[in-house]
């Protein structure tokens, strides 16, 4: 959650770049180029969209997965070191457990930060993430909590795959060279690497799971996209294959410092645990 509060602009920069370009809406803005329309049109706050949503998506996501692999790691560690597979299942199984519980803020937050590219009267106009989330069940039904709940959970373990699997690796070959100590210096360097691989790997999932989550159902009842592979097709089709990875630049500005944020904040506060409660 500390980590969000300092990436969420990126996030909102994120989310709108990877919803241009549907329905023929062509659009090569470059991310200072969204930020720069944002502040303009909407004022500075705006950039901070959907914060409550996104803290609520780590207060539930990050927190479960974190915890389910850190707990799988502890159990199945051979004198405190682990296999990359035990590491990649540990991280995968994390990663679709967290996005399960994640999924409701994770619709929220995409709506949230997307609301402000549309026509006025196409806005949703959510005042909070709870406000967004009582709507949601109102409005659509609470099933429609989970709309896109398994792209998302997709998504999630190629990140959590990625990303807990390659901390961790990175963190033993970097610890193995004799170069670093268990501190601060080795978790930044750690978590830099974890962030780049996460992001080229993740991007083309991402980017299906924000469309299904930002669609609307037209008035036929008719969905605008009807999965994942359906997303991905879609755009590779109408815009070029890769344009699953448009808004790579935020993303990775925002998943970079998060991942580093994030990846700090933890094993600082594991040490504290450890210390004065274990």
């Amino acid at each position: 959650m500390a980590a969000t509060c300092f990436v969420q602009p990126l996030d909102l920069v994120k989310n709108r770049m990877q919803l241009t370009g549907e329905g023929g809406r062509a659009s090569k803005k470059t991310s200072l180029q969204v930020i720069q329309g944002v502040i303009k049109n909407e004022g500075f706050f705006a950039l901070y969209s959907g914060l409550s949503a996104g803290l609520l998506r780590q207060a539930s996501y990050t927190t479960v997965r974190m915890g389910v692999y850190n707990s799988a790691i502890d159990r199945m560690a051979i004198d405190g070191k682990t296999t990359f597979i035990v590491q990649l299942a540990a991280g995968s199984t994390a990663g679709a457990v967290g996005a399960f519980c994640g999924t409701p803020a994770e619709v929220s937050l995409i709506r949230m930060t997307s609301d402000g590219r549309l026509p006025p009267e196409k806005r949703r106009n959510y005042t909070s993430v709870f406000n967004a989330l009582a709507r949601i069940v109102r409005e659509e039904g609470f099933r429609a909590l989970w709309t896109g709940c398994i792209p998302t959970m997709g998504r999630s373990v190629v990140v959590n795959a990625c990303q807990l699997s390659s901390y961790s690796q990175a963190k033993q070959r970097l610890l193995a060279s004799g170069y670093f100590k268990d501190n601060i210096l080795l978790h930044f360097s750690a978590s830099m690497i974890s962030g780049l691989i996460t992001t080229a790997a993740s991007m083309p999932v991402d980017i299906a799971k924000t469309r299904i989550q930002s669609m609307k159902v037209s008035t036929d009842g008719k969905p605008q996209y009807t999965g994942t592979f359906d997303v991905l097709v879609k755009v590779i089709r109408k815009e070029g294959f890769f344009s699953l990875w448009k808004g790579f630049t935020p993303y990775y500005a925002r998943l970079g410092p998060h991942t580093v944020l994030t990846f700090v904040f933890i094993e600082q506060l594991n040490l504290l645990y450890k210390e004065y409660i274990l």
